[in-house]
């Protein structure tokens, strides 16, 4: 890849690479058969050597016990993730940045810090039944009592809510002067009135679930609110962000799986007598996808790079959105292409294509839909115009 990496940036996506292809890539199948499940022993190697690759909390500051990373640099990371299916690169945690600076010495000792040394796991409590990409649409409350609070809702997709010890919840203030906005709070799972209402099956087979979870009467003390009252918003976008650019890696690191896997079939595969490589519509479905996982690198990496060079946050907010939109959309068309390359064999769970045909499509879902990005772009650039976001 000729992108400009910085050497250090270099070595560490070729150590990521080979912990991929090494130790996560041939567990695939076998996890894909036993419903994404790893066996506990399998399941601490991978995350034991994350951490000696510096990848726990990589997004975290080294004075707190993170890796401390550029955003270039976990970009990359997330890129080389993405090359594994079933979230078997879902092996260590990263807290939200906003985190770092909006707890409490109690909050950092308590949730945080456990974190990022692997010691606790936490999970978000966002979305809902009725509010998805629309966040301003919860219902879940967090009504005052004393100086504390009385959360009730439900709360839909808490992914990794079976592995995780608390939540972060996002409520809607009910009363006080901030009545109406939003507040982030630090909830632990086994406080009273909280319960599991049920762990849908979903397309994809991880080992981290997506439970439903019922909030009833649930306490929660003033100390365990993330930040001011209000703030809720603030840190949500923050924390889209983030995800959306390293859902658009992670959606790069796949294309890139998928062409070389397909690739290497087209030249071994025969019909008619010769390799279907050389045959031009398998030739034009690689050459498509190669065309549009390069554009995607570019986009996603220099929006990586924008924010380390700390360019205006609106600005990098719709480039986020951006390159969500068009990294989660190429991959989805590469891993068509793909099943279409390997034919039959594309079709069976036991081949990449078929687990990446199923995997991906939730990138377009997930933190925000394509269509809510393409509002969020819409509107930046009848705000800003053009060449204030692409320039």
């Amino acid at each position: 890849m000729t992108y400009p990496l910085p050497d250090a940036a270099r070595a560490l996506q070729g150590r990521v690479r080979r912990f991929v292809d090494d130790e996560l890539v041939p567990h695939e199948v076998a996890v894909e058969l036993n419903d994404g499940a790893l066996p506990d022993e399998l399941r601490a190697r991978h995350r034991e050597r994350a951490r000696e690759l510096g990848l726990q909390a990589m997004n975290m500051p080294k004075e707190l016990g993170g890796g401390g990373l550029s955003m270039l640099e976990q970009t990359i990371v997330s890129e080389q993730i993405g090359r594994a299916t079933n979230a078997l690169g879902w092996c260590f945690a990263a807290p939200a940045c906003f985190l770092a600076d909006a707890v409490t010495p109690y909050q950092m000792e308590t949730w945080l810090k456990p974190v990022i040394e692997g010691r606790r796991e936490e999970c978000y409590a966002i979305t809902e039944a009725g509010a998805g990409s629309d966040v301003e649409a919860i219902e879940t409350t967090a009504r005052r009592r004393g100086e504390d609070y009385v959360i009730d809702g439900e709360k839909w997709h808490v992914t990794s809510g079976n592995y995780a010890d608390h939540f972060i919840l996002q409520a809607r203030l009910a009363d006080g002067p901030h009545e109406g906005a939003h507040a982030l709070f630090f909830i632990d799972k086994n406080s009273p009135g909280v319960s599991l209402v049920r762990t849908p099956v979903y397309m994809h087979n991880y080992a981290a679930h997506h439970p439903i979870y019922a909030f009833e009467g649930v306490e929660v003390p003033a100390t365990h609110r993330i930040g001011a009252e209000g703030q809720g918003m603030e840190f949500t976008y923050a924390w889209f962000r983030y995800e959306r650019l390293m859902i658009a890696a992670r959606c790069l690191g796949a294309a890139s799986r998928l062409i070389d896997e397909a690739g290497a079939f087209a030249k071994e595969r025969r019909a008619f007598g010769q390799p279907i490589g050389a045959f031009q519509a398998i030739q034009f479905m690689l050459a498509d996808s190669l065309t549009e996982l390069w554009a995607a690198r570019l986009m996603t990496y220099r929006t990586a790079e924008g924010h380390d060079q700390g360019e205006e946050l609106k600005v990098l907010h719709a480039q986020c959105s951006m390159a969500k939109l068009y990294a989660s959309e190429m991959a989805n068309r590469v891993a068509d292409r793909a099943v279409q390359i390997f034919g039959g064999r594309g079709y069976m769970r036991e081949n990449v294509a078929e687990r990446f045909f199923r995997e991906l499509r939730v990138d377009r879902i997930w933190e925000g839909t394509s269509e809510i990005q393409r509002l969020i772009i819409a509107r930046s650039l009848a705000k800003r115009g053009a060449e204030r976001l692409i320039a």
